[in-house]
């Protein structure tokens, strides 16, 4: 038994002062309900993935769902949390619903809304995603511990730090063709590579351009037992999954090894039966250009400290040979925690249906999507490829 996607929905992404977790949520749901061409009545399940840790006062949203549709009313809705992994432990979710028989047709939802508190309030919440007691308790937060996991790179295979601002313009220029991005200027190398007051260190070696964006956005899908595939228009089908979770401490763990994301690719890619150069793209989670670099080198693209290879020889630009991060990735798109891993998947299954517009990678025939919570402690990597 297999799982397709076959509808989804997405929101821009970005400072929504007009829309509440409620409007997000129930938004996407009409959507991507609309899109794959079924009535509110036909889902079995809702699985929402969001963060929350006090973003919003709705600690309880998994029926916020049920506002969109009084289809929606009776099904079962549960909201799932994993860090900002949570969209695709989401999807995943109801992707095991499916495999299980319990359900034939899964409304999956990501969604946050990140900007009604104060920047600080903010990094304080995502700091409290890491392991508290060693690093957040100690003033640790998520840039600096990328920041401090670039440093280890840096001193471990020389300074990288132009290699980052290369990461940065590419995806700032990827970003512009995405209408969903927050950001959509391309700032250049000269821009991302120089510390100035419009790019200051937020944390050394790490410059603003190197950091994700906060941002408030949603996105959806419609998944369905792939038996059920031939009544749709799209179909997108899930030819392997894996999520792998490491631990929570990084004492525990050599960072730059970027263990669970490399086992979480190396069993994606085996249990599909593939290559990580059969991918005709991929979407990862860039969340600070350090984790893109370490991708690279995860997902078998180079060897440990030679990913900057990639950039140079421009295999992972938009016109190169394996594509990363086409959308613009989280630097430029935004990275609305619960949002996330879905936001991947819809617009994997856009690029794998022709339908990605400006963005579109010609050809694109098969997917990799890897979305990760902390510092590389959840890891979850799809490969998807058009079913029909």
């Amino acid at each position: 038994m297999g799982v397709s996607i076959v509808g989804w929905a997405h929101t821009p992404f970005g400072r929504l002062d007009a829309l509440d977790l409620e409007s997000l949520i129930g938004g996407v749901a009409t959507q991507s309900i609309s899109h794959a061409g079924i009535t509110a009545s036909e889902v079995d399940g809702i699985w929402l993935g969001q963060l929350n840790g006090g973003f919003v006062p709705e600690i309880f949203a998994s029926s916020l769902a049920l506002q969109a549709d009084d289809g929606l009313r009776w099904k079962p809705a549960t909201r799932l949390e994993n860090a900002c992994a949570s969209g695709a432990a989401a999807l995943y979710a109801a992707c095991d619903a499916i495999e299980a028989g319990r359900a034939r047709i899964a409304l999956v939802i990501g969604a946050e809304k990140m900007t009604a508190v104060s920047g600080a309030e903010t990094t304080r919440i995502l700091g409290n995603a890491s392991y508290v007691k060693e690093e957040a308790a100690v003033g640790l937060t998520f840039p600096g511990i990328f920041a401090q996991i670039a440093q280890g790179y840096f001193d471990r295979y020389g300074d990288h730090s132009a290699t980052l601002a290369h990461i940065a313009a590419k995806n700032h220029a990827n970003g512009v063709r995405n209408p969903w991005a927050q950001m959509r200027k391309d700032l250049g190398f000269d821009f991302c590579n120089t510390v100035s007051d419009k790019n200051p260190l937020v944390a050394a070696p790490l410059r603003k351009t190197d950091c994700s964006l906060v941002s408030d956005g949603a996105a959806a899908l419609i998944v369905v037992d792939s038996s059920l595939a031939s009544q749709f228009p799209r179909a997108i089908s899930l030819r392997s999954r894996a999520q792998v979770n490491d631990f929570l401490p990084m004492s525990r763990r050599d960072a730059l090894a970027f263990e669970g994301p490399r086992r979480a690719w190396s069993q994606a890619l085996a249990q599909a039966g593939c290559q990580v150069n059969d991918l005709s793209f991929a979407e990862v989670h860039d969340c600070f250009t350090i984790a893109e670099l370490l991708s690279y080198e995860a997902m078998g693209l180079a060897a440990p400290g030679q990913g900057a290879r990639l950039l140079a020889d421009g295999v992972v630009q938009a016109n190169g040979r394996l594509p990363v991060n086409p959308s613009g990735g989280l630097k430029a798109k935004g990275h609305p925690i619960g949002a996330t891993g879905v936001s991947m998947h819809v617009l994997a299954s856009m690029q794998l249906m022709g339908e990605a517009g400006e963005m579109q990678v010609p050809g694109a025939s098969l997917a990799g999507v890897f979305n990760m919570g902390g510092s590389a402690v959840a890891s979850y990597v799809s490969i998807l490829e058009r079913q029909q």
